[in-house]
């Protein structure tokens, strides 16, 4: 359905050094610089960032979240760490488990150097 993500920064440098460190930390390579705007390629997927082209400053879109998948809790923990290292702020509740026995997920809940409303989310298997 989608062919890729891109979100505005202000701070190209601090935007980079905050996916870097938490997208790393979900199996993904640092991000390839094309003119303004950066890219990380994993599982099929590319995200972006990129100063606004229309010179106008970036903004956080309120209501907006971007959730990206972990393969286990640890996997989604190790990418909240290392996302607050490198510039992000925690938001909302702690990261824990959310729902009930029929959509039980593990969420962790930050805002990017640019302020845009991250999510870092685990489904267990079905079977789990």
């Amino acid at each position: 359905m989608f062919s890729h993500v891109m979100l505005g920064a202000n701070d190209l440098n601090a935007s980079v050094q905050f996916y870097n460190a938490m997208l790393g930390a979900l199996g993904a390579k640092p991000g390839a610089q094309d003119k303004h705007r950066y890219f990380w390629r994993h599982a099929g997927n590319i995200f972006s960032v990129t100063t606004p082209i229309n010179g106008e400053p970036a903004t956080a879109s309120n209501g907006f979240t971007l959730g990206f998948t972990a393969d286990s809790v640890e996997q989604a923990t190790q990418a909240y760490e290392a996302a607050i290292a490198a510039g992000g702020t925690a938001i909302e509740d702690e990261p824990g488990w959310r729902g009930d026995e029929r959509l039980k997920m593990y969420l962790a809940y930050l805002r990017d150097p640019s302020g845009n409303k991250i999510c870092l989310m685990h489904r267990p298997s079905k079977a789990a």
